[in-house]
Protein backbone atom coordinates (compact mmCIF):
# COMPACT_ATOMS: atom_id res chain seq x y z
CA UNK A 1 0.00 0.00 0.00
CA UNK A 2 1.30 3.32 -1.05
CA UNK A 3 1.10 5.86 1.67
CA UNK A 4 -2.40 6.36 2.44
CA UNK A 5 -4.50 9.29 2.17
CA UNK A 6 -7.30 8.68 4.74
CA UNK A 7 -7.82 11.47 6.90
CA UNK A 8 -7.87 9.05 10.33
CA UNK A 9 -7.31 5.54 11.07
CA UNK A 10 -10.88 4.64 10.37
CA UNK A 11 -10.33 5.73 7.06
CA UNK A 12 -7.20 3.86 6.86
CA UNK A 13 -8.09 0.53 7.73
CA UNK A 14 -11.11 0.49 5.62
CA UNK A 15 -8.21 0.35 3.01
CA UNK A 16 -5.96 -1.64 3.96
CA UNK A 17 -6.24 -5.31 1.88
CA UNK A 18 -8.92 -7.79 3.43
CA UNK A 19 -5.96 -10.56 4.29
CA UNK A 20 -4.79 -7.55 6.62
CA UNK A 21 -7.54 -5.97 8.07
CA UNK A 22 -8.35 -7.96 10.97
CA UNK A 23 -4.31 -8.45 12.13
CA UNK A 24 -4.06 -4.57 11.59
CA UNK A 25 -7.56 -3.86 13.80
CA UNK A 26 -6.28 -6.00 16.30
CA UNK A 27 -3.01 -4.07 16.46
CA UNK A 28 -4.89 -0.28 16.61
CA UNK A 29 -6.97 -1.85 19.36
CA UNK A 30 -3.97 -2.98 21.39
CA UNK A 31 -2.14 0.03 20.69
CA UNK A 32 -5.32 2.19 22.51
CA UNK A 33 -5.72 0.22 25.20
CA UNK A 34 -1.66 -0.03 26.23
CA UNK A 35 -1.07 3.63 25.10
CA UNK A 36 -2.95 5.76 27.67
CA UNK A 37 -2.41 9.95 27.52
CA UNK A 38 -1.12 9.21 23.42
CA UNK A 39 -2.96 10.62 21.27
CA UNK A 40 -3.43 8.74 17.72
CA UNK A 41 -3.12 10.52 14.45
CA UNK A 42 -2.34 9.85 11.24
CA UNK A 43 1.05 11.02 10.52
CA UNK A 44 3.13 10.16 7.22
CA UNK A 45 0.16 8.01 5.46
CA UNK A 46 0.23 5.74 8.40
CA UNK A 47 -1.53 5.21 12.31
CA UNK A 48 0.69 6.81 14.53
CA UNK A 49 0.51 7.76 18.66
CA UNK A 50 2.22 10.43 19.95
CA UNK A 51 2.69 11.64 23.27
CA UNK A 52 3.29 15.63 23.84
CA UNK A 53 3.51 15.78 20.32
CA UNK A 54 6.39 13.27 19.34
CA UNK A 55 5.37 10.26 17.68
CA UNK A 56 6.94 7.29 19.40
CA UNK A 57 4.71 4.17 17.63
CA UNK A 58 3.49 3.87 14.51
CA UNK A 59 1.57 0.96 11.92
CA UNK A 60 1.65 0.36 8.26
CA UNK A 61 0.42 -2.11 5.74
CA UNK A 62 3.32 -2.24 3.57
CA UNK A 63 3.43 -3.87 0.04
CA UNK A 64 5.52 -7.25 1.25
CA UNK A 65 4.27 -6.69 5.08
CA UNK A 66 3.02 -5.00 7.68
CA UNK A 67 5.17 -2.67 10.18
CA UNK A 68 5.27 -1.77 13.11
CA UNK A 69 7.66 1.32 14.48
CA UNK A 70 8.56 1.52 17.21
CA UNK A 71 11.15 5.14 17.53
CA UNK A 72 12.09 4.49 20.79
CA UNK A 73 15.92 3.49 21.24
CA UNK A 74 15.94 2.66 24.62
CA UNK A 75 12.69 0.57 24.58
CA UNK A 76 14.45 -1.82 21.63
CA UNK A 77 17.35 -2.20 23.73
CA UNK A 78 15.80 -3.05 26.65
CA UNK A 79 14.45 -6.11 24.35
CA UNK A 80 17.14 -6.76 22.15
CA UNK A 81 17.07 -10.27 23.37
CA UNK A 82 13.21 -10.94 22.52
CA UNK A 83 13.62 -8.91 19.58
CA UNK A 84 16.88 -11.07 18.06
CA UNK A 85 16.02 -13.11 14.95
CA UNK A 86 12.80 -10.58 14.04
CA UNK A 87 12.98 -8.93 10.75
CA UNK A 88 13.99 -5.52 12.16
CA UNK A 89 14.71 -1.90 10.81
CA UNK A 90 16.55 1.03 12.78
CA UNK A 91 12.93 1.44 14.01
CA UNK A 92 10.55 -0.96 12.42
CA UNK A 93 9.74 -4.43 13.15
CA UNK A 94 8.06 -6.46 9.94
CA UNK A 95 5.97 -8.97 9.66
CA UNK A 96 5.64 -10.98 6.40
CA UNK A 97 2.47 -12.51 7.20
CA UNK A 98 -0.44 -11.16 9.34
CA UNK A 99 -0.78 -14.48 11.69
CA UNK A 100 2.77 -14.22 12.60
CA UNK A 101 2.35 -10.92 14.27
CA UNK A 102 3.53 -11.52 17.82
CA UNK A 103 0.76 -9.56 19.88
CA UNK A 104 2.26 -10.49 22.98
CA UNK A 105 5.72 -9.20 21.94
CA UNK A 106 4.14 -5.50 20.81
CA UNK A 107 1.92 -6.01 23.80
CA UNK A 108 5.09 -5.98 25.93
CA UNK A 109 7.05 -3.10 23.90
CA UNK A 110 4.00 -0.97 24.06
CA UNK A 111 3.81 -1.37 27.98
CA UNK A 112 7.27 -0.19 28.22
CA UNK A 113 6.85 2.57 26.18
CA UNK A 114 3.93 3.91 28.02
CA UNK A 115 5.99 3.31 31.18
CA UNK A 116 7.55 7.01 30.78
CA UNK A 117 9.13 9.07 27.48
CA UNK A 118 12.13 8.73 26.20
CA UNK A 119 14.53 9.52 23.79
CA UNK A 120 12.68 9.29 19.92
CA UNK A 121 14.79 8.08 17.01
Amino acid sequence: MVQSQAEDVDGYLAEVPEERKEALTRLRELCRAELRGFTEVMAYGMPAYERNGTGEIAFASQKQYISFYLLRGDVRESFADRLAGHDMGKGCLRFRRPEKIDFELLRDLLRAAAAGPGKVC
